[in-house]
């Protein structure tokens, strides 16, 4: 699915450190409306997949559903690049006010309540680090956890979302740049996602499955990845070549992107 949008003139932050490029250390609010795009992307590429996936526990609308609130996401962010007046948690408040009301179900509820905890907890901040980030999905994960009563090990998309959060949080206090700190952080996602296969489900409706539901990923968990994944993209300078959901080169975020100096 191609992407029609024209790119916008903004850039997003960068400190030029001491090699020839430059590398990315602030979100701006131009990076944070190319994490919806890229995350309306990768949901609508793994759309099928989420879908089959709730299908063996659930009722197997996940990924339409999912699908067609980034649909609504994104084209709410359309239009016009971000004002001088936009910042990094109203569009993050935005997002999450369309998913909450769009998604219908669970997820709806889940990720439209992390995306708006998130917003919330950047206030009017035009730009944050990686420590800041992670703070705001700390909220987005308190959310979700007050909502569904979710630990790790229950089978949600806590098993993705609070490895996720965990990883940017000690990348950040290491010092690292959003690139490293998103990559650790989707890797985390990816691997909490996978570890749901193994699990019997103790919350959400795949509980009523029983021990039958082991041998199946959690498709909350598959789509947080996913949205993880989507996170880090949006400073990758280069796509990762095991994440074919991603966008094509040629309609990319240059968010953090470097240049020769």
């Amino acid at each position: 699915m191609a992407d029609s949008v024209a790119e916008p003139s903004m850039s997003c932050s960068t400190r030029r450190p001491t090699s020839t490029r430059t590398t990315p250390e602030l979100m701006d609010p131009l990076c944070a409306v190319r994490w919806v795009r890229t995350a309306h992307r990768a949901i609508h590429l793994q759309r099928d997949h989420l879908t089959f996936l709730d299908a063996a526990t659930g009722d197997g609308d996940h990924g339409t559903n999912l699908a067609r609130a980034f649909d609504l996401a994104r084209a709410g962010l359309e239009g016009e690049d971000p004002t001088p007046r936009a910042t990094v948690g109203s569009v993050l408040l935005a997002t999450g006010e369309t998913l909450r009301a769009t998604a219908g179900g669970a997820s709806g509820a889940l990720q439209g309540g992390a995306w708006r905890a998130a917003g919330a907890a950047l206030h009017d901040e035009h730009a944050v680090d990686a420590s800041a980030l992670a703070d705001a999905l700390r909220h987005g994960l308190a959310t979700i956890q007050a909502l569904g009563a979710a630990e790790v090990g229950d089978k949600t998309c806590v098993d993705a979302y609070a490895p996720a959060v965990e990883a940017l949080e000690h990348a950040a206090r290491a010092g690292a740049n959003l690139y490293t700190a998103t990559a650790a952080a989707a890797a985390a996602a990816a691997a909490g996602a996978r570890s749901t296969t193994a699990l019997k489900a103790t919350r959400g409706r795949a509980y009523f499955h029983g021990w039958n539901g082991i041998g199946d990923q959690d498709p909350g968990a598959a789509s947080t990845a996913l949205i993880f994944g989507a996170l880090h993209d949006s400073f990758a300078e280069q796509r990762p070549p095991s994440a074919g959901w991603l966008e094509p080169a040629a309609t990319r975020s240059r968010c953090g992107r470097g240049r020769s100096s």
